[in-house]
């Protein structure tokens, strides 16, 4: 099959190497993540868009993060646990149906950092003019972002999902737990320069914009917190700063690991690792850390909690 050119082939997707004593604990392990994950992102969706009270842009906003922890876990979770299921020789997908996996897989990397981005833009509004905030933040604003956000990550992804599509391929492995962009253009005997050079312009502009934005927000509200001489205020701010960024370099660490990992063969398994902390880690403590510690939310659930039980 390597030594002809196909269009549209039968390709062979890799997956986790794992022993066959290992694969039903991992398959556990990994559903009840999975689980986890889609019922805390939805579940804190629907809370948010049912109250009233949340249809502030802070919430309103936290929801774009929330959905893309959907996308992301639903294109990515469910591969991986059906394939661990399988006879690793026959974990098969369509060249289509890769192509489609792998712009999903990159939307939602890209999408991760962006949403991030116009949530940092939030809170730097609301410590730098906190007087002007619901002046800037209005809902024509929160709208405003989240589709420059969302366009924004599917335009740049189109183009670079696109530039390894229109290549020939004579290879069928794929080499990772998914599909994604660097194992498209992997299956190609063609020159693949132009995917490398805009693959990496693209991460390097989306990470430092990413990383910039972030690291002023946290600069800034570090600089009232000096300021202030309130130790409550500030041991409150240094605790959200701190889970906040412990998830974003999270996120930041293992996206750039998968990347930087696919130009050597023989740390495949540790950038499929990589792979599955992305997909797993941030989603499931995003809700937790975002939602959890807001205390309007925190006091919805709560309620919603003991309602419950008083039911009972």
């Amino acid at each position: 099959m390597d030594n002809q050119t196909f269009q549209y082939s039968i390709l062979l997707v890799e997956g986790l190497q794992v022993t066959s004593q290992s694969t039903l604990p991992t398959f556990i392990l990994l559903l009840i993540v999975y689980v986890f994950i889609m019922v805390s992102n939805i579940g804190m969706m629907i809370q948010i868009s049912a109250d009233k009270c949340l249809h502030q842009p802070m919430y309103v906003l936290f929801c774009n993060l929330t959905l893309n922890d959907v996308l992301g876990t639903t294109v990515f979770m469910p591969h991986v646990l059906k394939n661990l299921l399988k006879d690793p020789s026959k974990c098969y997908i369509t060249f289509v149906e890769c192509a489609i996996q792998a712009y999903f897989t990159h939307l939602n990397g890209t999408a991760s950092h962006t949403v991030i981005m116009i949530m940092a833009f939030d809170r730097y509004v609301a410590i730098c003019n906190p007087l002007r905030y619901p002046a800037i933040m209005t809902s024509n604003m929160v709208v405003k972002l989240s589709i420059a956000a969302w366009g924004v990550a599917a335009v740049l992804v189109g183009i670079l999902i696109g530039l390894s599509v229109r290549l020939s391929h004579c290879r069928s492995v794929i080499q990772g737990n998914v599909c994604d962009n660097a194992s498209l253009f992997k299956l190609s005997c063609e020159n693949t320069v132009v995917n490398n050079v805009y693959g990496l312009t693209f991460t390097v502009v989306l990470f430092t914009s990413s990383i910039v934005c972030v690291a002023l927000t946290y600069l800034k509200i570090a600089m009232v917190c000096f300021k202030s001489k309130n130790k409550a205020t500030n041991s409150k701010a240094v605790k959200t700063c701190s889970t906040h960024l412990t998830v974003y370099i999270i996120m930041l660490i293992s996206g750039s690991v998968t990347i930087f990992l696919h130009r050597f063969v023989t740390y495949a398994e540790t950038r499929k690792l990589a792979g599955i902390i992305f997909h797993v880690i941030p989603p499931g403590l995003n809700p937790i850390i975002y939602g959890i510690q807001s205390k309007e939310i925190r006091q919805k659930i709560l309620k919603l909690f003991r309602n419950q039980v008083n039911a009972k």
